[in-house]
């Protein structure tokens, strides 16, 4: 059992993702480039000064820590076999070296990555940035048989 959705929209203008992703990066409107996105550190504004673009929908989630997770995982674990096979480190080094670049780099790539994620969803019309309001999910109606 699948479920249709027909929309009668007439054909939506292509948003450039790469440029709406730079955006969001940089800490910008992904719309117009000139508002800022963020009003704390992670939490966006509702609307863009510049451009009056709604920014509510945004609903980033999980997927901003785990990029930075990965990335920030295969700088740590790059560096520390690098300083491993060609330094002599002693061990306090490693000790204070490391936990404090992860929390560093985490704390450092957090907010640019999470522009660009509502960037990337601007640019793809995801979460009501396509104009049309949120549809609630739909799910299957329990069968007859299960039922009783």
């Amino acid at each position: 059992m699948g479920v249709q959705i027909h929309s009668a929209e007439a054909h939506l203008d292509a948003r450039d993702w790469r440029q709406a992703v730079a955006r969001g990066l940089r800490g910008h409107c992904p719309h117009c480039g000139r508002g800022q996105l963020f009003r704390a550190f992670l939490k966006p504004v509702d609307t863009c000064e510049a451009c009056g673009e709604d920014l509510h929908h945004q609903r980033a989630d999980d997927l901003p820590p785990y990029i930075v997770i990965t990335i920030v995982g295969h700088i740590i674990v790059g560096g520390l076999l690098l300083a491993e096979k060609f330094g002599d480190w002693p061990m306090w080094l490693h000790m204070v070296v490391w936990p404090a670049l992860t929390l560093i780099l985490s704390i450092a790539m957090m907010q640019p990555v999470k522009g660009g994620v509502v960037g990337l969803q601007w640019a793809v019309r995801m979460h009501g940035f396509g104009g049309e309001p949120d549809r609630p999910e739909r799910q299957p109606l329990p069968s007859s048989e299960s039922r009783s």
